[in-house]
């Protein structure tokens, strides 16, 4: 894993944070395939994940159009519902402009 590679600004990130529930039934291949199928959507830039107790997911996108139409797939729509009714015993999504970015190459 690295960290991903983004324009320079602006552009928006979508960030996904979570607590799971006990519960996998096949959680992590879904997620797995909601990383591919995100990477060929128009607009995407790149995405970085972390979990330990809290998980976060912040995904890149060239703009907030973008995000939105990768909101709609129907493929990610299935996704969010089996993980509302599943996976998460609470998560927030966030939509950020970045205004700057800046750090090591």
């Amino acid at each position: 894993m690295s960290i991903a590679s983004t324009p320079d600004p602006p552009y928006t990130a979508v960030i996904f944070t979570s607590i799971r529930t006990d519960v996998d039934n096949g959680y992590a291949a879904i997620a797995e395939a909601m990383d591919e199928l995100a990477a060929e959507q128009p607009g995407y830039l790149g995405v970085e994940s972390a979990r330990e107790n809290i998980g976060i997911t912040v995904s890149y996108w060239e703009s907030p159009e973008a995000a939105r139409a990768w909101k709609r797939v129907s493929e990610h729509s299935l996704a969010q519902k089996r993980g509302r009714d599943e996976w998460y015993r609470e998560y927030r999504v966030r939509i950020a402009t970045v205004e700057r970015d800046y750090g090591l190459p």
